[in-house]
Order: C-alpha cells, then sequence, then structure tokens
C-alpha cells in the first residue's frame, strides 16, 4: 500500500509540475502589420516563411501556381479594415477578412473572405467576398521572409503589397 501511495504521490508530482519547453525560433515567425492609410486602420496579421533556398513560386514550387494559397504559413493571414475600402476598385466593407490568394506566372488572384476562423482550410470552398486579378513584379533582389506591408501611402490610397524571394504583388486600395 506505501508503494501505491508513493507511486501515486510521484505522479501527481510530475502532473502538477510545469514543464518549459525550450525556447525555440519559429520556423515561420508571425508577424503583425498596423497601419493607417487616410483615415483608415489597417491591421495585418500572418507568419512569415522563408525561402531557405527553395524554388518559391513556380509550376513546382513550394506554393505552385493556379492553386489557392494561404499566404504565409500556418494558419490563415488576417486583414482587418477599420473602415469600407476599395480593392483594385471593388467595394469592400470595413471589418475584418481571410487573404487567399492564387499564384500565377502572368497574374494572381488575391480573395478576400469574412474572417470566421484561423484554419485556412475552412475558406477553400468558399466564394469570396471580393476576388481581384493583380500583375506581380519581379524584382533583382531576393526577399527571403516573406513580408506583406501597406505602401504608396497616400492620402485616398495606398498598396497592399505581398512580397517574397524575387515577386511583389501590389493590390490597390482606395482608403477614406
Amino acid at each position: 500500500m506505501k508503494k501505491l501511495a508513493f507511486l501515486f504521490a510521484l505522479a501527481l508530482m510530475a502532473y502538477l509540475t510545469p514543464v518549459h519547453a525550450q525556447d525555440k525560433p519559429m520556423p515561420s515567425p508571425t508577424s503583425k502589420v498596423e497601419q493607417r492609410a487616410g483615415t483608415t486602420d489597417i491591421t495585418i496579421e500572418y507568419s512569415r516563411p522563408g525561402v531557405k533556398d527553395r524554388t518559391i513560386f513556380a509550376a513546382d514550387g513550394l506554393v505552385p501556381y493556379g492553386k489557392l494559397w494561404r499566404t504565409g504559413a500556418n494558419l490563415a493571414t488576417k486583414i482587418t479594415f477599420s473602415k469600407d475600402i476599395k480593392v483594385e476598385g471593388k467595394m469592400l466593407p470595413a471589418g475584418s477578412y481571410a487573404i487567399l490568394t492564387k499564384p500565377g506566372a502572368a497574374e494572381w488572384g488575391v480573395n478576400f473572405y469574412k474572417y470566421a476562423e484561423s484554419g485556412f482550410n475552412t475558406y477553400m470552398e468558399k466564394t469570396p467576398d471580393v476576388s481581384v486579378m493583380v500583375k506581380p513584379l519581379m524584382m533583382d533582389a531576393s526577399c527571403e521572409s516573406f513580408l506583406i506591408t501597406v505602401n504608396d501611402l497616400r492620402d485616398k490610397s495606398a498598396s497592399l503589397q505581398f512580397i517574397w524571394d524575387h515577386t511583389v504583388v501590389p493590390v490597390a486600395l482606395e482608403v477614406e
């Protein structure tokens, strides 16, 4: 009986002792962008995968042409607009959206879905609230870690940009 009580006490101590995992860097660290464009607040939450000597955008790349991509890593990329905006001329009401993209050599599909949850598979079969086609740009320099930025800020406009490897995908925003 004493042996059983001892084993129970030992098991209880092991269960109640906090286990601290080693603090290791994430392969695709999370990032949060907060930017005011005009009088519209834009917040983007996403993960930043790295090139790591891989072919990124190609028919047989890490992100294949013609396939929906979560636009980052791990979870769905979330973007929030404090006011109604226009994306490439199409109205998008204020709120939070998941962004999924469909890369292509000559043009990309950029899809905004009303944000429901962080799992990107949730959006795969849904119809986007707004879908636009944009032309990617190639740059000489390589960007190792995937980057989403709000750039080219003006009083009534901005550019949402997806940048990775040698590719920049600009999406025109009209803001208040």
